[in-house]
């Protein structure tokens, strides 16, 4: 059955790339054939229609044509959901030769995100990717890459640095955007993320050691589910929600809530150009396969400023951001007197691309993009290195390398099975 599928698939990609290039020479929007007009409705495909995929098909401006998934239950289910015509796949390959979809949307486990996201760009795709983007920092490098020379617009699925109430702040991200922005604080910062500050890390999000072999259900597709991921034995614990809790697809309550909770932190403190250059770790020895929990993992910038991950929540007491000069508590509370006055008199944040259609039709960067998603998620990546290896880090921002250190450089890039590549 292996060397069927991979036959098939080597014939599938030969057609493919064919149809690929006969329409992404001028496809509807390349620049030089100007934009989509306004009145157009962009058509898209969702990948991966388990309970996130599905939760995506309706925003305004768009129409679902195509949906993919290994799961044939999960394809009937979403099929049952939307227009009698759209069209079914179990291999994303063939949603993205179809020239009617503009816009991909990727809502499968973290570890297709690199591969799906690439091979969307390539074929002259737009992208709306599900956090984390992607499960390895050197993915995120490629996909840059790849994003950039084919000219996409790539947009990552947290919205809190623009829109929505952040958390126990009970508030937008653009008064605290503002208040770090003033000065009032001082500098450098440290920002405490616990459950005292309005953040849950979802610790049941954890692996299961010792999971007994079972036979795979006729529905799904497990050697595709798998894809680039280490052959290992079937346990429904390993698929669908529950991957998060094994490292070879996620990385537990970090990797779910990770980039939620840690991109707004780094657009607030003006950090989209650069990462932490040190993540010191204190947490139990983890199994190889199965995600645990973090007591604490503490990232340290370059000009002292600080993120800590307080996963016992020992801090009770904690600021959410504390700096020389004040201190900022959830409810948007502060220590600093007469904060609102003192606030008005300094500028609002500069605005952002925040309408992904928008953004699609005039050719224009979303706010949340692949260059600042790709530094949100290289956070919680070092983070997930540390943890997995039980030590501290030193890493190099502009070359993206841990230093002196080859074992966690490993992470960095690590080996697909089969022919997966981004």
């Amino acid at each position: 059955m292996a060397g069927n599928y991979s036959r098939s698939r080597r014939s599938f990609l030969r057609n493919a790339a064919g149809t690929v290039a006969a329409f992404t020479i001028v496809p509807r929007h390349v620049l030089g054939r100007g934009f989509i007009p306004p009145s157009d409705q962009l058509t898209k495909a969702v990948i991966g229609v388990g309970s996130m995929g599905r939760n995506h098909f309706a925003y305004a401006g768009t129409r679902v044509v195509a949906i993919c998934d290994v799961d044939s239950n999960h394809l009937k289910e979403a099929a049952a959901m939307l227009d009698k015509d759209v069209k079914t796949f179990a291999d994303h390959r063939e949603v993205l030769a179809l020239p009617e979809v503009d816009i991909v949307h990727i809502a499968t486990p973290p570890h297709w995100h690199g591969i799906i996201a690439a091979d969307a760009a390539r074929a002259g795709k737009d992208i709306w990717c599900e956090k984390p983007m992607t499960r390895t920092i050197g993915e995120g490098k490629r996909l840059i890459e790849v994003v950039q020379q084919h000219q996409r617009i790539f947009r990552l699925n947290t919205w809190f640095r623009f829109t929505d109430e952040f958390y126990g702040m009970k508030t937008t991200v653009a008064p605290i955007k503002k208040l770090v922005q003033s000065g009032l604080l001082g500098w450098p910062l440290k920002v405490t993320v616990n459950k005292a500050t309005g953040f849950d890390w979802k610790f049941y999000w954890v692996g299961k050691t010792n999971l007994e072999t079972l036979p795979v259900p006729p529905e799904l597709d497990y050697d595709r589910w798998l894809g680039p991921a280490p052959l290992k034995p079937y346990n429904p614990h390993r698929v669908h929600q529950t991957f998060r809790g094994y490292w070879d697809y996620d990385g537990g309550g970090l990797g779910d809530m990770g980039q939620h909770y840690i991109d707004p932190i780094q657009y607030f403190l003006g950090k989209d150009d650069t990462s932490p250059i040190s993540v010191e770790i204190d947490a139990p020895v983890q199994d190889k396969d199965a995600v645990g929990i973090f007591n604490r993992i503490e990232y340290t910038y370059a000009d002292g400023c600080k993120i800590i991950l307080d996963g016992e929540n020992k801090d009770v007491n904690a600021a959410y951001i504390e700096g020389p000069k004040g201190k900022l508590y959830p409810e948007f509370r502060s220590d600093i007197p007469d904060l609102q006055t003192k606030l008005a008199a300094f500028p609002d944040p500069a605005p952002q691309v925040t309408d992904f259609v928008e953004a699609v039709k005039q050719r224009k960067k979303f706010a949340l993009n692949e260059m600042n998603g790709f530094r949100s998620c290289t956070i919680v990546n070092m983070g997930k290195i540390a943890w997995e290896l039980n030590r501290s880090l030193k890493f190099d921002p502009v070359k993206q390398l841990f230093i002196d250190d080859a074992e966690a450089n490993s992470y960095i890039d690590q080996p697909m099975r089969g022919d997966w590549k981004i």
